[in-house]
């Protein structure tokens, strides 16, 4: 039995008659004939009542017709379903991202991404590395944008290297370290530093900096603009990513603090930013559209800083 007999077996109920239903799905009546004779031998009863002259289904023929139904329009429906979603013209796509992305390159790349495929449903989380994590395991995002130096040697992680982001540290226009000509790390620890989920390895040079075992910031969100606006209406030193706010350092709202005895560059205050997967597990269309597009949007951003 195959869905192609159970299509026939469906004209023949439709128009009552072998040669109509033959001609209507296209095939001479013998091979019609036959398809419905091989149904019914395959279910070992006759389906079609060939004594009445409208060809009535048999009661055995009549559960079938109705399961023939059913499943001849539910393939119909899946097959729909899948081209649309393999044309992007319907369907959901979940993911994640950190909150320095979340400032400026999810959205602008989800801009981009909604009006090439405006049918699609996009939905992103933005939170920290660990809680992206354990979303990503519980299969509730597909993919998220994060540090990903945390994941590169986890087996159950696949990643994808986007423009590495200069860590840096600000402040208000203001402060009172501005004042100063030199800047030492020492003078960061009298202030209170606002940040999100801090990385292992900067937690691990501001824990060494400050001569402590381990480093704990004063105030810690995953919700940048607020950070921003903490910083913004106080003392406190902010550190992130000069991409999450170089249009407030641009404006003047914000100002960089430069330690002397800190590289500018330094390797360790870069995140590492890159796209980050379950290995083994197939992406949607819609998710792999949404990568390419933040990769796009990526390379876009260097162009400009260049």
């Amino acid at each position: 039995m195959d869905l192609r007999q159970l299509r026939y077996f469906i004209a023949l109920n439709e128009h009552r008659s072998f040669v109509r239903a033959a001609d209507a799905m296209g095939i001479t009546q013998p091979a019609f004939s036959r398809s419905i004779q091989g149904l019914e031998q395959e279910f070992g009863c006759v389906l079609v009542d060939r004594g009445n002259k409208d060809l009535r289904p048999t009661p055995e023929g009549q559960v079938v017709l109705q399961h023939a139904l059913t499943l001849v329009q539910g393939a119909a429906l899946l097959s729909a379903e899948v081209t649309q979603m393999t044309k992007l013209d319907a369907g959901e796509l979940h993911f994640g991202c950190g909150p320095a992305p979340a400032v400026k390159l999810v959205p602008d790349a989800v801009a981009q991404f909604i009006n090439a495929h405006p049918k699609v449903r996009t939905c992103f989380q933005v939170d920290n590395w660990e809680k992206l994590s354990r979303a990503l395991s519980r299969e509730e995002i597909e993919f998220f944008i994060a540090d990903i130096r945390h994941f590169e040697s986890d087996p159950n992680f696949q990643t994808q290297p986007l423009t590495p982001k200069r860590g840096v540290f600000f402040c208000r226009p203001g402060h009172p370290l501005l004042a100063k000509e030199s800047l030492s790390t020492n003078d960061m620890f009298d202030y209170p530093l606002a940040t999100t989920l801090i990385p292992p390895g900067i937690r691990k040079l501001l824990a060494n900096l400050s001569g402590r075992i381990d480093f704990s910031p004063s105030i810690e969100t995953e919700h940048f603009p607020a950070l921003v606006k903490v910083v913004l209406q106080s003392n406190a030193i902010g550190v992130g990513t000069e991409e999450a706010f170089v249009e407030d350092i641009a404006q003047g709202s914000l100002a960089l603090l430069h330690w002397r005895n800190l590289p500018q560059n330094l390797e360790s205050m870069n995140a590492r930013c890159g796209i980050v997967s379950r290995t083994g597990f197939r992406l949607s269309p819609a998710a792999r559209a949404m990568i390419e597009t933040l990769v796009a949007v990526d390379k876009q951003a260097i162009s400009v800083a260049v």
